[in-house]
């Protein structure tokens, strides 16, 4: 039985690192041993369960990439690395011809899908991968798409946490905002409320000790202009392992599309939840 096979790119990143271990795990998948990393590695290997990887630093990615590909032909490049390199690495894969399921948030979106929908290969590309986190967001489409001016003189508030790692705002937490903008409520992303400090995650928000480093909590807080009605919505996601299933699942999605013949294509997470 042929397998999908799998370059996993932002090593050693932690998500990557879950990413990776779950792809040699699994026997309908093969992890390729090299992953493209940033130029501020310095290692040159990691092991990922049984194999080695090689690590490939961006003065090396272009002449390394030829000789990958003609040893493994075509196969699903994965992008979980920092927002700085979005709009470069979507570059990369479309010059040289490779799908990949991106779940880096940040950069430039509008470049981001210029560049795919021009390029001969298609993608999955979302801010979030957790499948159930992502149904929520649809359920808010359907609302934002159905009822517009349902908050109409609400004050929102939006706090998020995630490790300090993390750079960015949550494009998550952007994307809600969106959903609530359409439903009439006056706030931007520049309001969010972002946490990114250990020590008041922990006293403050209650954030168990384990998951500091790796923990996504979301609160949209909804009061209406008296005072009188409040709404709120939370998903708190502890670990990673919700968008490691998430990532696996669009490298299967996007897998059978390109099976398809498809190119210039943006595929989000919703169309993978479809064809759950």
């Amino acid at each position: 039985m042929s397998t999908i096979k799998v370059m996993v790119n932002g090593l050693p990143g932690n998500v990557t690192q879950m990413i990776a271990s779950h792809i040699a795990r699994d026997e309908a998948l093969t992890l390729l041993p090299y992953s493209l990393t940033g130029p501020e590695i310095d290692i040159d290997r990691i092991a990922i369960e049984d194999t080695v990887i090689e690590l490939i630093r961006p003065d090396r990615r272009d002449a390394s990439i030829m000789t990958i590909k003609d040893s493994y032909d075509s196969f699903i490049s994965v992008d979980f690395t920092h927002p700085s390199a979005v709009n470069r690495n979507a570059r990369f894969y479309c010059t040289h011809s490779l799908p990949f399921v991106m779940g880096t948030t940040g950069g430039d979106r509008q470049e981001l899908h210029e560049t795919v929908t021009k390029a001969p290969i298609s993608a999955v590309i979302a801010p979030n991968m957790a499948r159930q986190i992502v149904g929520l967001q649809a359920m808010l489409a359907y609302g934002a798409e159905n009822f517009p001016g349902l908050f109409q003189g609400y004050t929102l508030t939006v706090h998020e946490s995630h490790q300090q790692g993390k750079a960015d705002t949550s494009g998550t937490a952007k994307a809600m905002v969106g959903y609530f903008n359409a439903m009439g409520v006056d706030f931007s992303n520049d309001q969010i409320q972002k946490e990114r400090d250990p020590a008041i995650q922990k006293q403050q928000w209650g954030i168990p000790e384990a998951y500091l480093d790796g923990h996504g909590w979301h609160t949209y807080t909804l009061t209406s202009p008296d005072g009188t009605a409040m709404f709120e919505l939370k998903h708190n996601i502890n670990g990673r392992k919700i968008y490691v299933e998430g990532t696996l699942k669009a490298v299967n999605y996007l897998h059978r599309k390109v099976q398809d013949g498809s190119q210039g294509r943006i595929y989000s997470m919703v169309d993978v939840l479809k064809t759950d």
